[in-house]
């Protein structure tokens, strides 16, 4: 581990020329919103929003994913045979992507990368990845990630750091991955002997701004039955459209649906992410569907954040307290006031 001090009157010509290597993702407007997406020539990453409507999940594990090609033509020699379809996975970086959103790989990684399963499209694009994180000087007011098992200079996932300072940037990098972009990036300067403690001022500072918490304590010796048939859910769900916005903005979000799409003579089978939040998302070939109500539908949706993941992996819940999903659910339903009460529910009798 080493500081590097970035001049910001370097950072550009430092990223054009890391641009050689890898291909550039990081914070940009995409028509009304700020989204991560690959960076044009020339084009930076805003570092100054505070965070972006969706994580960037769909870098590493895209919204619509093209896994096998086949031909219903039966004058090709191969018709009626899946081809898988050949990818490359050229070197990337994230830039500015923010400490909750890194963690939240690794809180995903056990669904796609596991000693007998192993998601070869997710795991090569995640390895081919670096991350360069933006430390959170000012977090959101919805933010809680202190009491998710992150923080605003959170380190876990990341292969750099970078933290505002004055006219620039002082990077603390974390990983053999972080010290190659670095070298591309041509940034040289060492930091002094104190940056460490500059870095740990910063932190201490920005994790005192945030005043949301969730309370966690109880949720692993919570019993799953009691859990389930607790008398609030009812009430969480009350306002809920199904709408799936909370789905689709988590970053530790990882339901998905395979489909064989055809035109003409010519198919492929494709990978799209899909949401618990969704009717037809349980629904049986036989016409039954487990999870037919919307109560049962967010009920699943926070035991497994929040109960079956905590049992399941032991690695804390399956949130990393970004806040995205109080931001935008369209009816105000906020998994803080969920958590505290599964995590404070008392059975009866």
């Amino acid at each position: 581990m080493k500081f590097i001090r970035i001049d910001k009157r370097d950072w550009e010509k430092g990223l054009e020329r890391a641009s050689k290597r890898y291909g550039l993702f990081g914070p940009a407007m995409q028509d009304e919103f700020c989204v991560f997406r690959a960076l044009q020539g020339g084009e930076l990453p805003d570092l100054d929003v505070q965070n972006t409507r969706l994580s960037p999940r769909s870098v590493v594990y895209p919204q619509s994913e093209k896994m096998f090609a086949f031909t219903l033509d039966e004058k090709q020699k191969d018709h009626h045979i899946l081809k898988e379809i050949d990818k490359a996975y050229p070197s990337r970086a994230i830039v500015g992507i923010r400490p909750c959103d890194a963690k939240a790989f690794l809180l995903v990684r056990p669904n796609f990368d596991t000693p007998e399963y192993k998601d070869p499209y997710w795991i090569r694009s995640y390895e081919a990845t670096t991350l360069v994180g933006h430390a959170c000087s000012t977090p959101c007011s919805t933010c809680f990630c202190t009491s998710a098992g992150c923080g605003p200079f959170h380190e876990d996932g990341l292969d750099i750091l970078l933290a505002d300072i004055e006219d620039g940037y002082l990077a603390k990098v974390l990983t053999e991955k972080g010290e190659k972009f670095i070298a591309a990036a041509g940034w040289e300067t060492e930091g002094d002997g104190a940056s460490d403690d500059r870095m740990d001022a910063l932190k201490a500072a920005a994790e005192s701004n945030i005043t949301a918490k969730v309370s966690t304590d109880r949720l692993r010796d919570q019993n799953t039955a009691d859990l389930f048939e607790a008398p609030f859910w009812e009430d969480v769900a009350f306002s809920c459209i199904n709408c799936g916005t909370c789905t689709y903005v988590c970053p530790t979000c990882w339901c998905f649906d395979i489909q064989d799409e055809t035109r003409g003579l010519s198919g492929i089978r494709m990978r799209n992410w899909d949401s618990c939040m969704y009717s037809l998302f349980t629904l049986h070939g036989s016409g039954h569907n487990p999870r037919n109500t919307k109560t049962q539908r967010v009920r699943q949706r926070f035991m497994h954040k929040l109960k079956y993941y905590v049992d399941r992996y032991q690695d804390g819940i399956q949130c990393v307290g970004c806040g995205r999903c109080i931001r935008f659910c369209p009816v105000n339903i906020d998994i803080r006031r969920v958590c505290d009460l599964m995590n404070r529910f008392e059975p009866q009798g």
